[in-house]
């Protein structure tokens, strides 16, 4: 990740505190931060179905599920959780 700057966000606070707990001490803003990365893909990825699917014919149940695979091998070979 290249450099880092302070921002200010509201949170609920029970989803706040769930985190700090989970992540202890000094971990929440990683912890945010590959959250916001992992939504930052999907949304991209959301992208890229939508402009493959205006020029052709819906993806099929096994395409996606093809990729869900493919997504998740990539994961647990980037040191991330699996889905």
């Amino acid at each position: 990740m290249s450099s880092s700057k302070k921002y200010s966000i509201s949170l609920p606070e029970d989803l706040a505190e769930s985190v700090r707990t989970h992540v202890g001490p000094g971990g929440f803003s990683a912890y945010v931060a590959e959250a916001l990365e992992q939504r930052v893909a999907m949304d991209k990825l959301r992208e890229i179905v939508t402009d493959f699917e205006t020029d052709n014919e819906p993806l099929s149940r096994e395409e996606i599920e093809a990729a869900r695979a493919m997504l998740r091998h990539d994961r647990r070979n980037s040191g991330g959780a699996a889905a």
